[in-house]
């Protein structure tokens, strides 16, 4: 279907309206509509009384981003505030659609992309819509660094990440990032690390671990950020453990030396403000020669 098969858009009438579908990463699937009635088609039911409004949007042929604004008010039945609070709905896929409200067969695919920045203001949201070629802003390439810049578990590291996350429950929540639990390992095992919810009301949610230390038959978990969800006693959790990115952890934690990225033997910046000397002394003072 192409927009010449719309032969109605020449008269002075017509029967378009757009359709916008918004996927979680979670898979929940909701429809939106800006025609006054309920239209459903590839299993979504596009509906109108969701307060969502889409603005104009922008298409261009060169690598410039396509791209546009998603107006709605929250709802219970739709889009919640716990929801977008709890980063949910970032980078949700999304596709319009102009559809033929009469016969929504007929119809075609307009755009095609993902959410962006979410903003909220008071008891209303403003969804940015980002198109594909948002993708080619990402900086590509190598980074010669001494540590590792893979992230443990990728297709560059190779860890197998099941090998190396735990399953416990929660004893106690402390201040939001605080969080008792029991799990092997020495103190400090979990550090910069990753903490996923698996139950309750935050499960789908993950933070970084900054820190933990072992506390008799308990440990001790302080995160970077609170969860934008609530943590209870109970919910159950997946720790993986942490890597600091050196080739002594790669090596010696996860027996994974074969596949560090990084560069420890480039020199630094000491080394390249190095000059001719008389005197081997380094003391932090003036340099002489």
């Amino acid at each position: 279907m192409t927009l010449q098969d719309f032969a109605h858009l020449q008269g002075g009438a017509t029967r378009v309206c757009r359709c916008l579908a918004v996927e979680r990463a979670d898979g929940l699937v909701l429809g939106f509509t800006d025609h006054d009635r309920v239209l459903a088609f590839d299993g979504i039911d596009f509906r109108p009384e969701t307060g969502v409004a889409l603005r104009a949007f922008a298409f261009g042929t060169g690598l410039a981003v396509d791209g546009s604004e998603a107006l709605g008010a929250l709802s219970d039945a739709a889009i919640t505030e716990a929801d977008i609070r709890a980063g949910r709905w970032d980078g949700a896929r999304v596709r319009l659609w102009l559809v033929d409200w009469a016969l929504p067969a007929r119809r075609v695919l307009r755009f095609r992309g993902s959410l962006g920045e979410i903003r909220r203001e008071g008891g209303a949201f403003t969804a940015e819509l980002r198109g594909l070629s948002d993708a080619l802003n990402r900086p590509l390439g190598r980074l010669y660094q001494a540590r590792c810049p893979a992230a443990l578990g990728d297709g560059a590291c190779g860890v197998n990440l099941s090998a190396v996350t735990v399953t416990s429950t929660v004893a106690e929540v402390s201040g939001g990032r605080q969080v008792v639990l029991e799990a092997p390992g020495p103190t400090g095992w979990f550090a910069d690390g990753v903490l996923r919810v698996t139950t309750g009301a935050a499960a789908g949610l993950a933070a970084a671990i900054r820190s933990d230390r072992v506390e008799g038959a308990l440990r001790r978990v302080e995160l970077w950020r609170g969860l934008d969800a609530e943590l209870v006693a109970g919910d159950a959790v997946d720790l993986v453990a942490g890597c600091d990115k050196r080739l002594e952890t790669c090596r010696e934690k996860f027996n994974n030396i074969i596949n560090f990225r990084g560069f420890p033997h480039v020199p630094g910046e000491d080394w390249l403000l190095t000059v001719p000397s008389r005197t081997a002394q380094r003391d932090g003072g003036a340099l002489r020669p």
